[in-house]
């Protein structure tokens, strides 16, 4: 019970009970000094018993309040004790840690951290302290000796790229030091908003990494070489900065003059310095032309002109890539230009004395006609030597993209089948253009089913189209034409090819109509179009157009293979196209009839292993280097190769060792007096019918006739491995 008025209730316990008792001191002397008025000294008695008793529930109250404080009190030193052990565990915990850590608040203040934090930039490691701002943290590091700066950066600029990452939520990031050294920092934003930052030493993994790349450019930079010197033509390479990375033997020769070592990272300029007693510029075009192409800033076009080297006449093409850095070829001409003076003298002559020279005229023109034909020769014979190294460089690559361990190494393999790939497609249109202007293609009109040359398309193209996110549609047909298969098979792949190439978004589709007495098969694109004055410019050599003009997507010679071939054929070409809307090209051939379309192959080959293993294959081929990689590869498919370099010696082989082979692969051109299709005859004969097939870099017609006659599939050089699995697995027909 409260008396209102005599205390306040805000007061302590303390000087609430002070305040009752002095009350009920003083009622009590004054019921002790009113003897005169006895009702009003009980009632100040009754007032002063009650004021007692309030007093003594106070005192109790007092008492529970100091027990619970004591009691808090005590609870409260408990949890100071928790709260220091469990500093204390943290911090053993956090030095603990094998990377450095440190934990900033959500003020960027630093909380704590352990001795291994900015252990490696000992000069800033004594002032890493708690308190720190994380902008000071940045700023000690940025100004360290031990940071190793790039080329052109400041601590200044440092600090900016590292303080604009501290705004993410969560980052990782390598930071290079002196001494070869790298630190990875991750950077994780916590929950509260603070930060927490932990260094890994990974120089060993960087160093790592740097030695397998290395290896790796290494390999790709053999086999790059390996191609350069087989090419008929001087070629040497510039970087971006105008400085000599690389060249073939072919250059020295041209030259007469020996390119060693210490001429490799030469400026463009001083090379120049040191061929000047070499080379003779023409009036047309002087060493101050070719200087100011080189120091271009501006995107460079390709240039053509010649020079005199001694007694010889060089053609030299010079072209920029994609890195700014650019790369220089020089063919010998001397022949061609002694040609061309000898008949320009004889027009000189011609025109002093027509009458008296017209058998000389005959002469030279006869003379010019040799050379040409000499030429479509060589250009054969040279696609000849270029395709079986590259066949043996296709397989020994994709035996290494079947073994590499990480995807760098898979990708980087893929890359270089890919560019050997686009190698092939290069010399076989140059091959084309060869036969089809030298008038030795040979065309054999017979009837053709399309539904056959359509499958076949779909199933080879469809990758290329589904790599590029396109969707590739042939609509089946039962017509049948006359026309020359292979050629024709040629024409539509060409067509498609090119609608695959420069279609980025969409759809390609190949359909069959009737027209007339003639069946029209087209091939629609998606594209960005051809605008009209354009549309004759992309059937001539060796022209592209808009930005995909550039030797990624070809040489431009697909189209001309088309336009010559369909012109040799009798089949009309047309070309339907708006600017923005797409392409339509379009090949009429004679329809004759139609049949039900064939069904689709039973076994097509779309793993890149065959199915079967264990059996034993007979391998003739000459060529030490396609020997070796396709022995590479069988013996990787889990099957055994038998090899014998001559026919003769294949067949005292099998004898000697008394096996039939369960496949044979046979060189058509072998020497020793035995081709491929003779080996085969006898093989045969002694062991029965083994699937075989014979191989070829060349394209003669006689040798596909001789594997025709023989009953063989030719395969042609560079080998695709998926000929090879077929012959493996038995899953296409053993016919020409």
């Amino acid at each position: 019970m409260t008396l209102p008025g005599l205390v306040d209730p805000s007061e302590p316990l303390e000087r609430q009970h002070a305040r009752l008792v002095r009350i009920a001191d003083v009622l009590m002397r004054k019921v002790e000094q009113a003897g005169d008025h006895p009702g009003l000294a009980y009632a100040q008695f009754e007032r002063a018993t009650l004021l007692e008793a309030q007093v003594r529930q106070r005192t109790l109250d007092l008492e529970r309040t100091l027990d619970l404080l004591h009691e808090a009190n005590a609870r409260l030193g408990v949890a100071n004790a928790a709260a220091e052990s469990a500093r204390a565990n943290l911090a053993e915990a956090v030095e603990s840690v094998r990377e450095g850590f440190a934990l900033f608040d959500a003020e960027d203040r630093l909380v704590m951290s352990n001795s291994r934090f900015c252990r490696d930039l000992a000069d800033i490691a004594v002032r890493i302290e708690p308190g720190l701002g994380f902008g000071d943290y940045v700023r000690l590091v940025s100004t360290s000796v031990y940071l190793d700066l790039s080329e052109g950066e400041t601590p200044a600029s440092w600090r900016h790229g590292r303080m604009s990452r501290h705004a993410d939520d969560s980052v990782i990031f390598n930071v290079r030091l002196t001494r070869d050294r790298w630190l990875q920092v991750g950077e994780h934003r916590t929950a509260n908003g603070g930060t927490v930052i932990l260094q890994t030493d990974v120089s060993d993994i960087m160093r790592a990494e740097r030695a397998k790349r290395d290896r790796m450019m290494d390999q790709q930079a053999q086999i790059l070489r390996a191609t350069l010197d087989h090419l008929n033509q001087g070629v040497c390479i510039f970087d971006a900065g105008r400085r000599l990375v690389g060249w073939n033997h072919r250059m020295e020769k041209l030259l007469a003059r020996p390119v060693d070592g210490q001429v490799l990272g030469i400026s463009f300029d001083a090379l120049l310095v040191r061929l000047d007693d070499q080379i003779t510029f023409s009036r047309q075009f002087t060493r101050a032309d070719l200087t100011a192409w080189a120091e271009r800033t501006r995107p460079r076009s390709p240039i053509t002109f010649e020079v005199r080297q001694g007694q010889q006449t060089l053609s030299v093409f010079a072209q920029e890539m994609p890195d700014r850095g650019f790369v220089i070829s020089f063919s010998d001409v001397t022949s061609e230009r002694e040609a061309e003076r000898a008949l320009r003298d004889v027009n000189e002559t011609l025109e002093r004395r027509v009458e008296e020279r017209t058998n000389e005229l005959g002469d030279a023109l006869d003379q010019a006609r040799r050379a040409n034909a000499s030429k479509t020769r060589f250009v054969a014979a040279a696609s000849h030597d270029l395709l079986q190294p590259l066949s043996a460089a296709k397989l020994f690559v994709s035996y290494l993209e079947d073994r590499a361990q990480d995807d760098t190494a898979r990708v980087t393999a893929a890359k270089a089948v890919s560019a050997l790939a686009s190698v092939e497609e290069i010399i076989e249109a140059l091959l084309d253009i060869s036969k089809l202007d030298s008038g030795q293609a040979a065309m054999s009109l017979q009837e053709v089913p399309l539904s056959r040359i359509l499958t076949s398309l779909r199933s080879e193209l469809t990758p290329l189209a589904d790599a590029k996110g396109l969707t590739l549609r042939m609509v089946d047909s039962s017509h049948v034409v006359r026309s020359d298969p292979v050629f024709l098979r040629r024409i539509l792949q060409n067509l498609v090819t090119n609608a695959i190439r420069y279609t980025d978004t969409g759809k390609v589709l190949v359909g069959v109509r009737r027209s007339g007495s003639d069946t029209r098969i087209e091939v629609r694109d998606t594209g960005p179009g051809i605008a009209p004055q354009d549309q004759r410019t992309v059937f001539q050599e060796f022209r592209q157009l808009g930005k995909s003009a550039s030797g990624s997507k070809g040489l431009g010679l697909g189209l001309t293979i088309v336009e010559r071939a369909c012109a040799m054929l009798g089949h009309p070409l047309s070309l339907d196209s708006t600017r923005g809307r797409g392409s339509c090209f379009a090949v009429s051939a004679p329809r004759l009839g139609q049949v039900g379309n064939e069904p689709a192959p039973a076994h097509p080959v779309d793993d890149l292993r065959p199915r079967t293993r264990n059996l034993v294959v007979l391998l003739v081929e000459n060529d030490p280097e396609m020997a070796g990689a396709l022995t590479l590869m069988i013996e990787s498919w889990g099957s055994h190769v038998i090899h014998a370099e001559t026919g003769e010696g294949a067949l005292a082989l099998l004898d000697e060792i008394d096996i039939t082979p369960d496949r044979a692969l046979l060189d058509y051109q072998l020497g020793g007096g035995m081709t491929g299709t003779e080996v085969l005859d006898r093989l045969r004969s002694r062991h029965g019918a083994v699937p075989a097939r014979v191989i070829s870099a060349s394209r003669r017609q006689d040798i596909a006739d001789a594997c025709r006659a023989a009953g063989v599939t030719l395969v042609p050089k560079p080998l695709d491995r998926r000929k090879i699995i077929e012959l493996l697995d038995g899953s296409s027909p053993d016919a020409c």
